[in-house]
């Protein structure tokens, strides 16, 4: 932990009123920048681990792919297995074959990007999801906000599509008064929000989790004396066990992220 956020952490003085166990807080979120600092490219330990998850995914979709065979080998295999799963299981079950072909591309990008930055959170050294910060969060939503909204206006045309989501068919004309609004913030503001808050509530919540469990156990096994010493043992596998939850979160917000982006492009391609 670093000095400022240590300094707004809550603390458990020792019995010889020394510093004692800090319980992580927001400022674990915000670490101090190490390049850059003061410009609008500052690069801190968080920014870091975007990075080497970016170039992670790159990398082995790139050994994966770069020899294509009719007979695949492992790394093609599992390449092949990931997006099969996302065709079959989210892009053909929520747009059907014709348009699930079309955007299987786009949604397989959106689940790779947010699995790799989920799973960041339990790697050694790295330690933190890159989606526990709102930026990376905001950042994928806009994308599956622009692939929906690219969507509506290829299949329908800019007129019928934003026509048919302001202005519903068959409502009594005043009624317009109040729903269009209505319409316009849910589909076109609350979407994006609502994917953007789910994801980083989610990764906040698991990283506090496990700093939580870890950082109480190192001041049980080195710092406590006595019984309360043996707590630690209790702390440490909690921690392994939220570590463990943890990696079953992270690859069920990629999916449940990728599935309502998918669901978003199916509405606004219905005819309304």
């Amino acid at each position: 932990m670093t000095n400022a956020a240590t300094a707004a952490h809550v603390r458990i003085v020792t019995a010889e009123g020394g510093e004692g166990w800090h319980a992580p807080g927001l400022t674990e979120f915000f670490p101090e920048p190490f390049l850059f600092e003061g410009t609008p490219f500052a690069i801190n330990r968080i920014m870091l681990v975007r990075f080497i998850a970016a170039i992670a995914a790159v990398l082995i979709i790139w050994l994966g792919t770069r020899k294509l065979r009719l007979v695949p080998g492992r790394g093609q295999s599992m390449m092949e297995l990931v997006q099969e799963f996302v065709r079959r299981n989210i892009a053909f079950d929520s747009l059907g074959e014709r348009l699930g072909r079309k955007y299987t591309p786009v949604l397989t990008v959106i689940f790779v990007s947010v699995l790799f930055f989920n799973l960041t959170g339990v790697i050694p050294f790295l330690n933190i999801a890159g989606t526990s910060v709102v930026g990376l969060p905001l950042t994928l939503a806009i994308i599956a906000w622009i692939a929906f909204m690219y969507a509506g206006i290829k299949e329908l045309g800019a007129k019928k599509y934003f026509g048919g989501q302001l202005f519903p068919a068959g409502v009594p004309k005043p009624i317009y008064v109040i729903l269009t609004p209505i319409e316009f913030i849910s589909t076109f503001l609350l979407r994006p929000v609502t994917l953007t808050v789910r994801l980083l509530a989610n990764m906040m919540s698991g990283h506090i989790l496990l700093v939580l469990c870890f950082s109480a156990t190192h001041y049980f096994f080195f710092q406590a004396s006595g019984a309360l010493a043996a707590m630690g043992g209790v702390t440490l596998i909690a921690g392994l066990a939220f570590t463990l939850f943890e990696i079953f979160i992270g690859a069920l917000q990629a999916y449940i992220f990728t599935l309502l982006a998918a669901v978003y492009i199916q509405l606004s391609v219905a005819d309304h």
